[in-house]
């Protein structure tokens, strides 16, 4: 295990001690009577059913202003509303209003991924002397956890707090290839102020790989308005790292200064996104991992600020990961249809998945992504909303 990786699962505890204070801020003032108009309880109701006739709940939290819908299929937040610059909320996550699309589309919308977020060459590594095989899902490569990662099973769901709810479940050893029985507790937590805190908690009985992240796709202008290249990104990162054809990074940590990949100060997503650079014709767009200038850290640090001009709507997003993934939506071709029957062309939702590196467990100089019996994977992001 790498010092850094041990940085991060000893220290972060403090993060989730956090949480568990907010949780309990959070019903003290329900106690005192002091909830908000629109504020309300866990609530939980039937979405659909599985082939099988699994049922697929869907539980929806309200808290600060913010409404999220959760699906116990996928971990996947369905809806996310905020209010804009006049208090009018709205569905800012792309997704589907049945559970159907969710089964068969390939765009991770909204979804809970594991047990590695973002590519694997090959779906190929080393681990201790022994090679393990994933599904190739992604042309030559392994993506987001394989072709049924855990954007493709059914969680366990429990209410745990006024606006908390702890999803839960164990994936077997072996399960898309990756070695040991993983423990897995993830806390989506709606705060006083509105705030949506994501918690991630895993253990392993043998050696194996973690990278757990969320892939919702935002539009701050709402769900189905059109494209996100007017809204204005800033990420605090002075490196990013490169690509081959494959979307696979080549290790090297090259700097944004001077080229389209330079968001250190806010700018419009599609100010530079068709520039002649080989690095956007591989994505065709932004699909790259920005290494964060903070690196890991114990407490949520800053990674990302994105504002929509048109609504007033902002979200800030504090990490505790050392890198984010920014996808610009390149691949939504216009054959799917949203919540709000309306088609997805490209560019019409944005996500910033944090992260570690992608291909880290083939890549030594990248942070670790090991986790061993006796340690424990911690990791924390916060969205935060705002409106002007």
């Amino acid at each position: 295990m790498s010092p850094d990786r041990r940085t991060v699962l000893t220290s972060a505890a403090a993060g989730v001690a956090a949480t568990a204070a907010g949780i309990a801020q959070a019903g003290t003032a329900r106690a005192a009577g002091r909830d908000r108009p629109g504020d309300a309880a866990p609530r939980r109701e039937t979405f659909g059913r599985l082939p099988d006739g699994t049922r697929i709940d869907r539980w929806t939290l309200a808290r600060g202003g913010t409404r999220l819908g959760v699906l116990s299929y996928g971990g996947i937040v369905q809806t996310l509303e905020v209010p804009d610059r006049r208090g009018r909320g709205a569905n800012v996550s792309l997704g589907f209003a049945t559970l159907e699309p969710y089964l068969s589309a390939t765009t991770y919308f909204g979804a809970l991924i594991g047990r590695y977020g973002n590519r694997i060459a090959e779906g190929r590594f080393t681990l201790d002397g022994r090679t393990h095989q994933l599904p190739r899902n992604d042309g030559p490569n392994s993506l987001h956890g394989g072709d049924a990662g855990f954007d493709k099973r059914v969680w366990d769901i429990t209410a745990t707090g006024p606006a908390a709810l702890t999803l839960r479940r164990v994936s077997p050893d072996g399960e898309m290839g990756y070695p040991g029985a993983l423990e897995v507790t993830v806390t989506y937590t709606l705060t006083d102020d509105g705030d949506f805190r994501i918690d991630y908690h895993a253990t392993t009985d043998a050696p194996t790989v973690v990278n757990l992240t969320q892939h919702t796709y935002f539009n701050l202008s709402g769900e189905g308005s059109g494209s996100v290249l007017d809204h204005r990104l800033e990420l605090v990162a002075s490196r990013y790292t490169p690509v081959g054809a494959t979307l696979i990074p080549t290790g090297e940590l090259a700097r944004v200064a001077g080229t389209p990949f330079d968001f250190r100060r806010r700018k419009p997503v599609g100010r530079d996104i068709r520039t002649a650079h080989p690095q956007l014709r591989y994505g065709q767009g932004y699909d790259h991992n920005f290494v964060l200038d903070k690196g890991i850290t114990s407490r949520p640090g800053p990674a990302a600020t994105l504002d929509d001009p048109a609504s007033g709507r902002s979200m800030s997003v504090h990490t505790t990961e050392p890198g984010v993934q920014f996808y610009s939506g390149n691949f939504l071709d216009g054959t799917l249809s949203g919540s709000s029957d309306r088609f997805y062309r490209q560019s019409d939702g944005l996500c910033l998945e944090t992260q570690h590196f992608p291909d880290s467990p083939n890549r030594p100089d990248f942070p670790s992504t090991v986790l061993r019996p006796g340690g424990t994977y911690r990791s924390t992001t916060v969205y935060s909303f705002g409106a002007r």
